[in-house]
């Protein structure tokens, strides 16, 4: 028996093959990588339930973050993942889900005695946003660095804009290989994939279907893949109003409809989706068993969905 967790169900799905049933059980070896999901709401506005995008990974005790909303530093703290140990974050596109709290978490993190470099990645113009959020919280910045003797802070951060396709840093944990993904107007948006020792996870972002994203993950073993639920944003944006039609445009333009990540979770052949990044979700379009019968038309892989603060094993 496996079980599909989300949504505070288990769905318990039986494996009938008998004959598999009766072979030995290989022991697995532990997992050095922890994936913590901190924020798994989708969107702008506030939502009470679910924290805004963003996701950790812990390697061998150093921290890289995927993605930056609102609260994210808050999530951290919850989730008991260090803030002393950040070495880089992932920015995947520059909506304000996304980016709410990037300067912030790096704040933040300072201020509770981060003292070594930190690399930062995403869209250009991420490097002037880094700029321009220490001129922001300069008087601050000047104020602990005076009075408490703190390290400076802007020569920790280490900005880069995204020129192009490929891998876009590596060290002794990570490999991280970046692809654009199309994202309606918010251009451009990537995906990332990170190549570790023990196993290799993709974030989608946010993406409409994508074959550079299939291409990405090939062989993964986890798909971290946001999700969309038409019927939700319908009921959301009351589509008999004419002058919500451009924003229904804009949302289901920009993101993949549940069955569709169910076809890419199966083109690309990964071992595990998650889902995140929940739009339209909203009752009484929130029901995991629902969305599972979209997926299993393409994918019969585990699948979990998505909470705050769930650790992907």
């Amino acid at each position: 028996m496996f079980t599909i967790r989300g949504g505070g169900l288990l769905l318990p799905v039986l494996l009938l093959a008998a004959s598999l049933a009766a072979l030995p059980m290989l022991a697995q070896p532990a997992s050095s990588t922890r994936l913590i999901l901190l924020g798994t709401a989708g969107g702008p506005a506030i939502k009470k339930a679910r924290a805004q995008p963003a996701n950790a990974l812990i390697v061998n005790g150093s921290v890289y973050i995927i993605d930056a909303g609102n609260a994210v530093a808050r999530q951290m703290a919850l989730a008991g993942v260090p803030p002393t140990a950040l070495r880089a974050v992932f920015i995947t596109h520059l909506h304000a889900d996304h980016v709410a709290d990037y300067g912030t978490l790096l704040l933040r993190c300072w201020l509770s005695g981060l003292k070594t470099p930190v690399e930062t990645f995403g869209p250009a113009p991420i490097t002037r946003m880094t700029r321009d959020y220490m001129t922001y919280m300069d008087w601050e910045i000047q104020l602990r660095m005076r009075d408490e003797n703190r390290p400076p802070f802007a020569p920790l951060v280490h900005a880069h804009d995204i020129a192009a396709e490929g891998v876009i840093y590596s060290d002794g944990n990570v490999k991280v290989t970046a692809v654009e993904v199309p994202h309606g107007a918010a251009k451009p948006a990537y995906a990332y994939r990170f190549d570790l020792q023990d196993r290799s996870i993709v974030f989608s972002g946010d993406t409409s279907k994508s074959e550079k994203l299939i291409g990405l993950a090939k062989g993964a073993d986890v798909l971290v893949h946001e999700v969309l639920i038409p019927e939700g944003v319908d009921a959301a944006v009351n589509i008999t109003d004419a002058g919500n039609m451009a924003l229904r445009r804009h949302i289901i333009e920009a993101h993949t409809p549940i069955e569709e990540v169910g076809e890419v979770a199966a083109a690309a052949g990964v071992k595990k989706l998650v889902l995140t990044h929940f739009v339209g979700a909203t009752p009484p379009f929130d029901k995991p068993a629902d969305w599972l019968r979209e997926i299993r038309k393409h994918y019969q892989g585990e699948v979990v969905f998505g909470e705050d603060l769930m650790e992907i094993r």
